[in-house]
């Protein structure tokens, strides 16, 4: 099943306490638009990311190629407005890695009939090297000019937010309303809720995986680009983690790592959490590994809210 509206207004209720904690704590910087501007500028990269995963998640499978991926996209992306100079070349360039990438997991998961985890994995250490193949071991510097570079820009905004986050928002909606109104979306649901069943019902289980791995490829391919965007480089090692991010992100927002339920809306209010437990400490003078701390108990209690509705469901 999808999530229950009152199981996002739950996650959204634990955002505004942690901001409302850190607003009380700092009320001159953590009230301001331009704190309200920077937490979303910052959670842009991992919000557009795990939309994506959170078809896969939903669908009953994981991603740990999500960091290599972007590391990919933002070097073809660099190599391409090099070559080029065209932004809108380098642009389908991002997008296109990604759903290459996506479409080399779905398929691989489904005709290995291989554990996405170990799929994604060997995948995750194979695309990171082709990276750092294809930009020889370097970044790779574009120079930095024209609207390519001004989707995360803090000065180059448009109304209020940057363009990047206007897309994520974009996007939200567009993939919220597709799980929900779509036959595809609903066919994600479906299979990660019962595999069996779903076969039984003639959905063609291992043609919507692939999809949702497709479709999680192209949203990589897009934090790509705003990575690209944000650096002005192609940097094969880049984003080295932020696959466990994304994935904290959709388990925060109340997704469940056994497939069948999840929101894009949920995850990309985890997003929020996260980030703004980083800025918020950061602003406290809270130390780094403390703020890992508490993410961590968050998403373990996220964990375990999960199996324990997954045990209350059986038990009814």
């Amino acid at each position: 099943m999808r999530k229950k509206p009152n199981q996002i207004i739950g996650v959204l209720v634990a955002w505004l306490l942690i901001y409302v904690f850190f607003a009380i704590n700092k009320p001159q910087t953590f009230l301001s638009i331009s704190n309200v501007e920077l937490l979303l500028r910052q959670s842009t990269m991992i919000g557009i990311g795990a939309v994506g995963m959170t078809y896969v998640i939903v669908a009953g499978g994981i991603d740990l190629s999500a960091g290599s991926v972007i590391a990919l996209s933002s070097v073809v992306g660099a190599l391409t407005f090099n070559r080029t100079q065209s932004p809108l070349a380098a642009v389908f360039a991002c997008a296109l890695t990604g759903v290459f990438c996506g479409l080399l997991n779905g398929l691989l998961t489904s005709k290995l009939k291989a554990g996405p985890f170990i799929v994604t994995l060997g995948s995750m250490l194979a695309i990171r090297g082709i990276a750092k193949g294809l930009a020889d071991e370097k970044t790779v510097s574009t120079g930095g000019e024209g609207w390519l570079f001004e989707f995360i820009s803090k000065t180059k905004s448009w109304f209020v937010f940057p363009i990047g986050t206007w897309l994520w928002i974009f996007f939200l909606g567009l993939m919220a309303w597709a799980m929900i109104y779509t036959n595809y979306g609903r066919n994600v649901v479906a299979v990660g809720s019962n595999e069996s069943a779903a076969k039984l019902c003639g959905i063609a289980v291992d043609r919507v995986k692939t999809g949702a791995y497709a479709v999680a490829g192209f949203f990589f391919g897009l934090a790509g680009l705003m990575s690209l965007s944000r650096t002005s480089l192609g940097d094969p090692t880049s984003a080295n983690g932020d696959e466990l991010r994304i994935i904290a992100a959709v388990v925060i927002g109340g997704a469940s790592l056994s497939g069948g339920e999840g929101s894009v809306i949920g995850a990309a209010i985890g997003a929020l959490i996260m980030a703004t437990i980083s800025m918020g400490g950061t602003q406290m003078g809270v130390a780094n590994w403390k703020q890992e701390i508490f993410t961590g108990i968050i998403i373990l209690a996220a964990v375990a809210i999960d199996r324990w509705r997954i045990a209350r469901r059986q038990t009814t």
